[in-house]
């Protein structure tokens, strides 16, 4: 077939970068780790930069969160953590216990949902992690279903153990499984229902699943509930949690009905598909020139739009591309394993997960806002600052000075009064109307400076002002000769959860001056932030710290 060399090459360089201690890698490691030429690789990293899916740092590139965006549009389209998350998260704290839900993936399970316990030992897998099935309990469960070709291409690479790492690398290597004891693991879950995981992945780690089923009867996905030695055996956690995980499984099985003919139909929940227009790529090769890939970025476009099954022409109307262009792209991620079609449909695969979902989907709230805070610094050349509401408080939980003689001495964790700050008066004017003003009636304003605000009136009014404008100014009220420009951070449901600001000495110049000059870089890292924050977001919830 025709494949599409420079989107495969760069599915390589992201395969190698998604590998464990390759999420921050310099091109030459690149080019060694891939065996491709260095000024090909060059040209991948510079397209890949561009996208948005790797990020420049030094001389070396890392993973970016906008890699997430084929995971999340595969994750969306088969329905499976919108419609199991719910009851996922109600097991987990019935028992007590993680729970997970994982899909088929060759002869491989790979997980799509997580519902983790914290616990001294925890569950550590994440979602997108790919383990072996005849080394967890949702694998048998699959292997019932396997056909001669499957089983055939089990035993091919058992028989080959010095690859297991390269295959499943979250998972510790370790003696393989003996056939014999795989099949009568498989006889056993398709004559009971249920399969375990006695110890297989490590010492001390026990799990019991079931399969949850989709509309064609197959095993769609199955459900474990995972725990620990110290807190059960096998049959105990069985005993305790196999008669509800059966109950549940109708309505899992109902509910994911549900939510994948509504993404048939284009009903709620159904992921927005790209505008029709002119292809970007196209204009980003005007810009850039022959360093841009077009055909790594059409490809990756594509991989993006496939939100679900989708035919030849919804693909190519979606994505503002040629049909022989989209088709060209698919058969290539076709070849390489990313996605299947059966007559005229094309579909992901949960293959599409291994581009650095794991790694992205684990960020902390720290990990994902500090480059683009680091980046303001450097834009602005002034002191960038994260903070949440605490309380009547702001609590800093990230931070990023710029290196002056004069600097602002604020740690992470530090506390200011919301209602004399200016990413306060931003997370206040985030509130709903009625919590806005409880919380600014019991705030006590006291002067810190002689231009501190503290009528309560007065406040209200700035506060509003704050919610109409999109930002907040204060103005040496906090303390003499420092300025401050907030803005909101929103999560995916629009909710403000945080405010990013910088600081500037009042001598920089006018206040007209300040705002022209800081707004607006201000506002787009903010939202480049929250860009990123959707896209972690999507299978997960993240916490705050």
């Amino acid at each position: 077939m025709d494949v599409v060399g420079p989107l495969e090459r760069g599915l390589a360089v992201l395969r190698v970068m998604s590998a464990p201690g390759g999420h921050r890698m310099r091109p030459s490691e690149l080019a060694r780790a891939t065996g491709l030429a260095r000024s090909t690789v060059d040209r991948v990293v510079a397209t890949l930069v561009h996208l948005g899916h790797l990020r420049e740092i030094d001389r070396e590139v890392e993973l970016a969160p906008p890699l997430m965006e084929p995971g999340n549009a595969y994750l969306a389209g088969c329905g499976i953590p919108d419609a199991l998350g719910p009851v996922a998260e109600r097991l987990a704290d019935e028992f007590d216990e993680s729970v997970s839900v994982a899909v088929p993936d060759g002869d491989g399970v790979r997980f799509v949902t997580q519902i983790t316990r914290r616990r001294t030992m925890s569950l550590a897998f994440r979602i997108g992690d790919l383990l072996p099935a005849e080394r967890c309990a949702p694998g048998p469960l699959f292997a019932t279903e396997w056909d001669e070709a499957a089983r055939a291409a089990w035993l091919a690479r058992r028989a080959s153990p010095e690859r297991f790492p390269e295959h499943f690398p979250a998972v510790p290597a370790r003696p393989p499984v003996e056939a014999e004891e795989f099949d009568r693991r498989v006889a056993h879950a398709a004559a009971d229902g249920w399969a375990a995981d006695d110890q297989l992945i490590e010492p001390g780690l026990i799990a019991v699943a079931v399969p949850v089923r989709g509309p064609s009867g197959r095993a769609a996905c199955a459900v474990s509930v995972v725990s620990h030695t110290s807190r059960h055996t096998v049959a105990s956690l069985a005993e305790a949690t196999l008669p509800r995980l059966r109950e549940e499984a109708g309505a899992m099985e109902a509910a994911l009905a549900r939510v994948l003919a509504e993404r048939a139909s284009g009903g709620p929940g159904t992921a927005a598909a790209p505008p029709a227009g002119a292809d970007p790529a196209r204009t980003a090769k005007r810009e850039l020139g022959p360093e841009f890939l077009q055909s790594l970025a059409r490809g990756l476009t594509v991989l993006c739009a496939l939100d679900g099954t989708r035919s030849l022409s919804e693909v190519a109307e979606s994505t503002g591309l040629a049909r022989a262009t989209a088709r060209r792209a698919l058969l290539t991620l076709e070849h390489l394993g990313y996605v299947e079609h059966a007559g005229r449909d094309f579909r992901p695969l949960p293959r599409v997960l291994e581009l650095g979902y794991a790694h992205l989907s684990s960020l902390g709230f720290a990990e994902i806002v500090q480059p683009h805070m680091a980046d303001l610094v450097r834009r602005t050349h002034e002191s960038a600052s994260m903070a949440v509401l605490d309380g009547d408080d702001i609590r800093y939980v990230a931070r990023v000075p710029a290196y002056k003689i004069m600097s602002v001495d604020i740690t992470v964790g530090t506390r200011l009064p919301a209602y004399a700050t200016s990413m306060g008066r931003v997370l206040l004017a985030g509130l709903p109307h009625t919590e806005r003003a409880a919380r600014l009636a019991g705030a006590d304003p006291r002067p810190i400076t002689g231009r501190t605000v503290t009528d309560p009136a007065e406040l209200a009014t700035i506060v509003e002002g704050a919610a109409e404008q999109g930002h907040a100014f204060v103005d040496e009220e906090l303390e003499e000769g420092l300025r401050s420009l907030a803005v909101p951070v929103r999560d995916r449901a629009g909710q403000v959860v945080a405010a990013l600001n910088v600081a500037t000495h009042a001598a920089r110049g006018p206040v007209e001056e300040t705002l022209a000059a800081l707004l607006p870089p201000l506002t787009e890292t903010a939202s480049r932030i929250e860009a990123d924050l959707r896209a972690v977001t999507r299978g997960r919830r993240l916490r705050l710290p």
